[in-house]
């Protein structure tokens, strides 16, 4: 069961990446524009390279090397000894979630325009702490 779910993870996460995270407008009578994670890299990307590295690690790279860690541990391709490095990139990929969750606030706080969360905020989110849930339960099966 626990194969299943880390493998469902490797699918989800894509899913997750280009699922509108939020729907921003600067006028309040204007249609929203969706803002996924990959059209969000998009944009830092033209603006600053460095700092669209560091979230193309945290957002893309940290989640998907977790998952795939997981699952080459679980299928016995990788020692259970890996388990905390997989755990750390999982607490990684958390970052990611909190930047959005402030832009979202500090953007609600400023009054200008309007802001509304996509369901692909509670699909990533939801990908994030399973994987996290996922590493815990097999490090406590590792354990026994």
């Amino acid at each position: 069961m626990l194969r299943a779910a880390n493998l469902l993870l490797l699918i989800l996460l894509p899913v997750a990446w280009f699922a509108p995270l939020l729907r921003a407008g600067l006028l309040p009578f204007f249609d929203l524009d969706a803002i996924s994670v990959i059209s969000g890299l998009g944009a830092i990307w033209d603006k600053d390279v460095l700092l669209a590295l560091v979230v193309s690690f945290f957002a893309i790279v940290a989640p998907y090397l977790k998952t795939i860690g997981l699952a080459l541990v679980q299928f016995g391709l990788a020692p259970p000894r890996l388990l905390p490095v997989i755990s750390f990139f999982g607490r990684l990929a958390m970052a990611d979630i909190f930047l959005v969750a402030i832009y979202i606030v500090l953007a609600k706080g400023v009054g200008v325009g309007r802001l509304e969360t996509g369901w692909g905020l509670y699909l990533f989110t939801f990908c994030v702490l399973a994987s996290l849930g996922l590493s815990a339960l097999e490090k406590r099966r590792a354990a026994y």
